[in-house]
């Protein structure tokens, strides 16, 4: 069994579907295909959210109206049959129906995450309607019927894999399912989701739930590549990673990746491949438990939205239990920190969900002086044993040194080096570390 799963960009439009049919039936392996929603359809749906969400039900139906057309004219590029078009039509009038009843009624968040789950049961069903129309033995298979998280939002996996199991066995004679990313049940069996880029997370799952020999993230790029290609010029795909070193670049900025999609994997060994869609014999990232023996800098990421705390206190001098103390206020209001630094009478620690920003500089300042910067970036560098390589903070730091630094993480993890900066000079960090550690003229 191999998973593969498809994002926005490659199911977009209808030419982007045949590719992916013709990818999913390249080979005889038995396969589990995960898709994203259209490209566009989850920021229209959040739209429409927040429309409903505000009272404005005239805004919200124009919404839905838009995003109906731009449906109705998609099936009648991807499918060519009167009955195949029939179905997609039909499949299309329902969905939006759904959306339309929701005008009428009182919006909560329930309702939202019913609203956000119908992109990706479009893009499956339509996909599903053209193997249909072209013949191709498939089977269905609803996310919702095995993919859930428990009261903590966290994947429920040994029940994914129990329910998973029961309905692969009623099919042992197919070799190719349909399946959505992104959507499950929480634990009041109501609809729900992953987040933001939790396609890459359902696959990740998935692969673990099935012991999967792959999973392949099929996405607008090929691989991941050492530095961001939107910003700089001059960058390569990065051939094979670790899963730590994947997971460093993941949640530092990478988006090619979801943050979360690198431990289910990790957890029981299944290899990741990076591949692109529109490239599909272009060799793409690979990443196992491994790594692949070098020691260095293989990758650069940046991060936005960065706000920073710094907590200064006389009381902190010598004093045990303060650090615990701060860790309590982040971890009551269930926020992540992602630096930290700390002296005899100050910690500097950052943050990038500022939801409970308030709640939290309220706690913090029982405890002292608190002061709070947004607007900043970490710039992440990332390799194997980036510790052991000879001069490598030497290296980044000649390389930034017309540059004010916030921050310094470097030995908290053998994998990576943490800065953080103002944000607005992300792109010229990025382009001067790259021309400083890749050696690029």
């Amino acid at each position: 069994m191999k998973i593969m799963k498809f994002g926005g960009t490659s199911v977009g439009r209808p030419e982007r579907m045949h590719q992916v049919k013709e990818l999913i039936t390249a080979d005889d392996d038995k396969k589990i295909v995960v898709l994203s929603a259209l490209s566009g359809t989850t920021n229209a749906l959040v739209g429409i959210g927040e429309a409903l969400a505000e009272g404005k039900k005239e805004l919200a139906k124009q919404k839905i109206d838009a995003l109906n057309e731009h449906y109705n004219n998609f099936y009648l590029e991807l499918l060519t049959s009167k009955a195949g078009r029939a179905k997609a039509a039909q499949i299309i009038k329902e969905h939006f129906e759904f959306l339309t009843i929701i005008l009428k009624i009182s919006f909560n968040e329930a309702i939202n995450k019913d609203i956000l789950a119908q992109g990706e049961l479009l893009s499956t069903k339509l996909f599903y309607t053209l193997l249909q129309e072209l013949e191709i033995p498939a089977v269905f298979l609803p996310a919702l019927e095995f993919m859930s998280i428990d009261e903590n939002d966290e994947p429920e996996l040994s029940k994914i894999r129990q329910r998973l199991e029961a309905i692969l066995t009623r099919y042992p004679e197919d070799s190719i399912f349909i399946t959505q990313g992104y959507i499950c049940k929480n634990h009041r069996n109501e609809v729900d989701n992953l987040k933001r880029g939790g396609s890459d997370y359902t696959a990740s799952l998935i692969g673990a739930a099935t012991s999967a020999s792959v999973v392949e993230i099929w996405t607008d790029i090929d691989g991941m590549h050492n530095n961001d290609p939107r910003i700089v010029e001059q960058t390569r795909a990065i051939a094979h990673l670790s899963f730590d070193e994947a997971a460093e670049l993941a949640y530092f900025g990478a988006k090619i990746l979801h943050p979360a999609s690198i431990w289910p994997a990790q957890l029981h060994n299944v290899p990741v491949k990076l591949l692109n869609t529109m490239e599909p014999d272009a060799p793409g990232t690979t990443i196992t438990g491994g790594g692949d023996g070098t020691v260095g800098v293989k990758a650069i990421a940046g991060k936005d939205g960065i706000t920073a705390l710094k907590i200064k206190s006389s009381r902190m001098l010598l004093a045990y239990g303060f650090l615990r103390k701060v860790f309590e206020i982040f971890e009551k209001y269930r926020t992540a920190i992602d630096m930290i630094t700390t002296s005899e009478v100050a910690i500097s620690l950052t943050m990038d969900d500022v939801s409970h920003l308030k709640e939290i500089t309220a706690e913090l300042q029982k405890l002292g002086k608190v002061e709070v910067d947004h607007h900043l970036s970490i710039i992440c560098i990332v390799g194997n044993n980036i510790m052991e390589e000879k001069g490598v903070l030497n290296k980044i730091m000649d390389s930034l040194e017309q540059i004010p630094l916030r921050m310094v993480s470097y030995g908290g993890s053998r994998h990576n080096v943490s800065l953080l900066i103002d944000g607005k000079q992300k792109e010229r960090v990025l382009q001067s570390l790259n021309q400083r550690l890749f050696d690029f003229e």
